[in-house]
């Protein structure tokens, strides 16, 4: 009978250590801690896990390498991930590959994913440390999405409102039922066209000037390249320059000869004074030019005499036909 009881007693023990290996050994598994395969550690900093936790999955390229052993808080803006990565993937990640925080899915569980860079870099080894990339928040989004949503109803209420507007306008419809309105567009493309044209044609000759300045034809041309032409101009400029300051100073001694005429006519001094105002003399000269014109006729007279003499009319004669040949 004690035999038997004894032998309960073991059995039961060995049920019991059996089911808690079993339990151990599917929690384990569960958590896929790799604890049948070979593996090395990882390490990685974030500002925000963003809900991370041990036994998440680690992916490269979309390949399950790993799992997250452990998340520490090291101060209050830096958290260190722990993880176990795959052997086989020692000749993959390198120091320099980035690492994120993602979601399996939409709204699945946290997962660490890890990519390469195009910069070479050796490979990770044993506790490294390797550069994390801020992850997109999905609260952040959501409520960025939220924002985004309640401007586009509201575009669209007020773009409703725009219709509506645009339906009742009779004189929008008014114009857009104008039949007149697509030969106006006609007849001011067609202007446009001619326009168009007619600067074409400006810009070809101006560019046909241009080319004829730029080879040395042509009038402007020489006006523009030609330094003895410029040199020629510059000489005139200055002689029309010289000139005119000796017309200006011509003009100052006339104005000064006339103030000074001026003065001695009204001061009554000088031979000015006494032709102009002066009555004898003014007397005298009139009889001189009575003398001078009764001297004149008298002339003429005795010369019409001589014609007409005998001793004088054959060379008068002579000289009036010389003249009219």
């Amino acid at each position: 009978m004690k035999s038997n009881t004894t032998n309960n007693v073991k059995l039961g023990l060995f049920v019991l250590a059996s089911l808690f290996f079993l339990i151990l050994l599917l929690y384990l598994i569960g958590k896929n801690s790799n604890m049948f395969g070979s593996n090395y550690i990882l390490k990685a900093w974030f500002e925000n896990v963003q809900g991370l936790k041990a036994g998440n999955n680690i992916r490269y390229a979309g390949i399950d390498i790993g799992t997250v052993k452990s998340v520490y808080i090291i101060n209050d803006t830096t958290m260190e991930v722990k993880m176990i990565i795959d052997n086989k993937a020692k000749n993959i990640i390198k120091k320099n590959s980035l690492v994120y925080i993602g979601t399996d899915g939409l709204v699945g569980n946290k997962v660490v994913n890890i990519f390469s860079v195009k910069e070479d870099a050796p490979f990770a080894v044993e506790n490294d440390i390797l550069p994390s990339k801020k992850a997109i928040d999905t609260d952040d989004m959501m409520r960025t999405l939220s924002k985004t949503n309640i401007q586009i109803s509201k575009i669209a209420e007020d773009f409703s409102l725009t219709i509506n507007k645009l339906n009742n306008s009779q004189g929008l419809w008014k114009l857009l039922n104008d039949p007149t309105i697509a030969d106006n567009i006609s007849n001011a493309s067609f202007q446009l066209k001619k326009s168009a044209y007619k600067i074409n044609e400006i810009a070809n000759q101006i560019n046909d000037i241009t080319n004829e300045i730029k080879n040395g034809n042509g009038t402007l041309s020489k006006l523009i390249n030609d330094e003895n032409l410029a040199d020629s101009l510059t000489l005139a400029i200055n002689n029309f320059k010289n000139a005119a300051h000796e017309i200006t100073a011509a003009g100052k001694e006339i104005n000064n000869s006339v103030a000074l005429i001026s003065k001695e006519v009204n001061e009554g001094k000088g031979s000015i004074h006494s032709i102009l105002k002066d009555t004898s003399v003014t007397i005298l000269l009139e009889q001189s030019m009575k003398n001078i014109e009764t001297g004149t006729k008298g002339f003429s007279d005795n010369m019409e005499a001589l014609k007409h003499n005998f001793l004088f009319r054959g060379y008068f004669r002579k000289l009036e036909k010389r003249n009219n040949k």
